[in-house]
């Protein structure tokens, strides 16, 4: 192999490195993947199995915003909305019994949130945190 590369031309030198680069990073050779045993990484799931309250999350400077399209107003009765540091989870929404979890974009605190609902849709705002709470632990020896 080393011969071979010490003997190429740098033309034929590019070309050996490109067809290399394509075989390991498929985008760099114009989205040419060959999906090997059935699988490809790339290849998104499809919109309504991986958001089936078709929900938009997004952040500001200060806040994190989550939507939800909701058609009919008597389910908001039913809704129950819960979050953690980095989830929200909505139960009984679009039926009774139904939970669904959202990642946040962003840390968000325990207290300050509030829901609107105007115009079908349901519109979440969670106040962000910067405290990233770090604990030291110390080894010690046996």
């Amino acid at each position: 192999m080393k011969n071979k590369l010490q003997h190429m031309k740098p033309d034929e030198i590019d070309q050996f490195i490109k067809s290399i680069m394509g075989n390991v990073m498929p985008s760099q050779s114009g989205g040419t993947f060959i999906p090997q045993n059935g699988v490809n990484p790339y290849q998104s799931q499809p919109a309504e199995m991986s958001n089936p309250l078709k929900s938009s999350a997004f952040e500001t400077h200060d806040s994190v915003f989550v939507r939800i399209p909701i058609k009919d107003e008597s389910l908001l009765k039913k809704l129950r909305i819960y979050h953690t540091a980095t989830q929200l989870m909505v139960e009984n929404l679009p039926e009774t019994d139904a939970k669904y979890s959202i990642t946040l974009p962003a840390m968000v605190k325990k207290k300050g949130s509030s829901a609107k609902y105007k115009d079908g849709i349901l519109e979440i705002r969670l106040i962000k945190t910067y405290d990233i709470q770090y604990s030291q632990i110390d080894v010690t020896e046996i």
